[in-house]
């Protein structure tokens, strides 16, 4: 039997979402839990990888058990929870076809990158930039973003992916309040280091360094040395996974 497991974690403490050999990632912490509740072992899917220190508000899993448990769903998910670590909490499970699939069935992801210009002592998930920002043409830039692209320019070297080519169907800037800024980005796929690479090529424009228009060179290009240095992975959050099925909890 095959079931999505939805969690969120801070990404502190982790070498990102893929087990390592030897280092601490978010899958093994969950595997370990898993095996451990359902009494057999257990491997999990994540939807993706995400970075080192990379966080998740809204991440799914999946995972196959040969029996389920006859006891309440809340019971099984305080015990689940009482067994990983304080980083990472798991909010619910759903039952989903045997050949469902946590990676290869999302339609859309979500991410969104937090900034702060100003110090301040209680925030820990959020880069600290020490300029102002002109958000109108940041907004400009990112608009060169959406439709379908090959984002080469904007991928770590070295991946094994057998193509780069993704459809961004949001990409827009928002100042909370004078000392904050959030990014947010949906596309159908991200490749390594995506986001955070956008983020910091975007940021150029916001200085005054770059145009808009220059957004749309870097793309064209397909040369990650064209592109902006990639920002902090702490201030990164995963917030949202669609399907094209309803998620029906148990």
């Amino acid at each position: 039997m095959r079931f999505f497991v939805q969690l969120s974690y801070d990404g502190s403490p982790f070498c990102g979402w893929q087990f390592q050999p030897n280092v601490p990632s978010v899958q093994a912490e969950v595997e370990r839990a898993l095996s451990i509740v359902f009494g057999e072992p257990v491997t999990v899917v994540g939807a993706g990888r995400t970075d080192t220190g990379v966080n998740a508000r809204h991440y799914i899993a999946h995972f196959d058990v040969s029996v389920w448990p006859d006891e309440e769903t809340a019971r099984l998910l305080r015990k689940l929870n009482a067994i990983l670590p304080s980083a990472i909490v798991a909010e619910a499970f759903y039952r989903v076809a045997d050949n469902a699939h946590a990676r290869f069935d999302a339609v859309s992801r979500t991410y969104r990158y937090y900034i702060h210009t100003d110090k301040d002592p209680f925030i820990r998930h959020s880069c600290r930039c020490w300029y102002d920002f002109d958000v109108d043409a940041m907004n400009r830039a990112a608009q060169v973003l959406l439709g379908t692209h090959d984002f080469s320019s904007f991928e770590k070297t070295g991946g094994a992916n057998k193509t780069s080519i993704c459809t961004v169907t949001e990409a827009r800037w928002e100042a909370t309040d004078a000392h904050h800024l959030v990014f947010t980005i949906t596309a159908d796929r991200f490749l390594r280091n995506m986001v955070r690479a956008t983020v910091g090529t975007l940021l150029e424009v916001g200085r005054g360094r770059q145009t808009p228009e220059w957004v749309a060179e870097v793309l064209e290009v397909r040369d990650r040395c064209q592109a902006g240095q990639s920002v902090i992975g702490e201030a990164l959050f995963l917030t949202e996974i669609r399907y094209p099925y309803p998620l029906l909890t148990i």
